[in-house]
């Protein structure tokens, strides 16, 4: 019995090796065309856009003024207090003034005293006007008897009566004059007259419009410096109208040129927990200068009272639209260099980089100006993880809520 030749084993097992090792490359090939990277993409395409501004405002009265006394005098009587609802022309206050009345009446007694003399200038008008009538009739028959018979009338007599008539003449322009005078006397005592009697009207205070008091600042008895002097003057009444409230909202600089007039605006009221609707009615036009906002108001209906001056409420504000532009979601955009970039996966399966011009932006898409083309596959997920020239392999998402549904998107 002869042993094996060990040249026959080698072979044998070469082939054993050799068969190891080739299975070995044929499944590391496998594997390689298997696990290239997975990109989650999103196709680029054309979305109407609408961006939202949440922000807080504060309801204010549709008109509130302090009411002054606008002359001095003491309070004799208080109609109102805090809460009261007023009307419009109503009774609040009375205050007593009585140097006032005293200049009133004495204003009075000028302008009645000069409709008398009015009467009296329009009498001797008269009278004058009558002497200057006969006057004239009696030079002008001598006139023309003289004319049919000269020297039938002495030329003194004519003389004379020429002067009478011109005299009577004269006395009645001075009439004229004198009643105009004493006319334009009459307007000067009626002017003070009224001017007086205005300021009289002040001492009763009155409310401006339909509203509710909210504050009194004084009471009967209290001395009040008119509301014209330089030195200040304590208000009376303070009255805000409530049945239309003014909801102020502060709009950054930023969105301040995307609100218009119109615009809709859903309201939360955080005291009550009301939902509102309303729009934007008035802006005030530019900036304040110290928080750098546009000031904008949305007019409510107050008739039922719930709501007061002074509640905050969260106000959701549709301010920005564009038509159909192309939009990719937010999650697709890199701003970690000075451009804006995204990855776009070729038709060949690589990695392209492109810079982009981006326009309107909302909290889940974005508008691409320039860079992109519809249609186009955008990476939507760990953009740090890929480089321009890689092979991938392109996977679908749905970008839902500010993720992807791998799971792995950016809010």
């Amino acid at each position: 019995m002869s042993l094996p030749s060990p040249v026959r084993w080698l072979p044998f097992g070469c082939l054993l090796l050799l068969g190891a090792f080739s299975t070995g490359c044929h499944r590391s090939q496998s594997s390689a065309q298997i696990t290239l990277p997975a990109a989650p993409v999103v196709q680029v395409g054309r979305t109407p856009l609408s961006n939202r501004l949440e922000v807080a405002g504060e309801f204010l009265p549709f008109q509130e003024v302090e009411i002054h006394a606008k002359v001095a005098g003491y309070i004799r009587k208080i109609y109102v207090d805090i809460g009261d609802h007023v009307r419009a022309g109503q009774l609040m206050a009375e205050l007593e003034v009585p140097e006032m009345t005293a200049q009133v009446e004495g204003a009075q007694a000028v302008v009645q005293r000069s409709q008398e003399d009015i009467l009296s200038a329009r009498s001797a008008q008269a009278r004058a006007a009558a002497d200057y009538a006969a006057l004239h009739a009696e030079y002008d028959r001598l006139k023309k008897a003289s004319d049919a018979r000269p020297g039938l009338i002495a030329q003194q007599e004519l003389d004379d009566a020429e002067a009478k008539d011109l005299s009577a003449k004269a006395q009645v322009e001075a009439a004229r004059s004198e009643l105009a005078s004493r006319e334009q006397g009459l307007g000067a005592a009626q002017a003070d007259h009224r001017h007086f009697a205005s300021l009289a009207d002040y001492s009763h205070i009155t409310a401006p419009f339909a509203g509710i008091v909210t504050w009194r600042y004084a009471d009967t008895g209290t001395l009040l410096q008119a509301g014209t002097s330089n030195s200040g003057s304590m208000p009376v009444i303070k009255v805000a109208q409530v049945n239309i409230l003014r909801l102020r909202l502060p709009v950054p600089e930023s969105l301040a040129g995307y609100v218009h007039i119109g615009d809709t605006a859903k309201i939360h009221v955080q005291a009550t927990g009301e939902q509102l609707t309303g729009k934007v009615v008035r802006t005030t036009g530019e900036l304040d200068l110290s928080t750098r906002s546009l000031q904008v108001e949305i007019d409510l209906d107050n008739r039922d009272g719930k709501l007061t001056p002074g509640m905050y409420a969260d106000v959701t504000l549709d301010i920005q639209r564009n038509g159909n532009g192309l939009t990719i979601p937010v999650e697709a955009v890199d701003r970690s260099q000075s451009a804006p970039f995204a990855f776009v996966v070729n038709q060949q399966g690589y990695i392209e980089k492109r810079t982009l011009q981006l326009g309107m932006e909302t909290p889940r898409f974005i508008e691409v100006i320039d860079g992109l083309k519809e249609g186009e596959r955008v990476v939507v997920a760990n953009l740090s993880s890929f480089q321009p020239g890689e092979a991938v392999e392109p996977r679908e998402v749905t970008v839902l809520n500010g993720k992807n549904d791998a799971g792995n998107g950016e809010e």
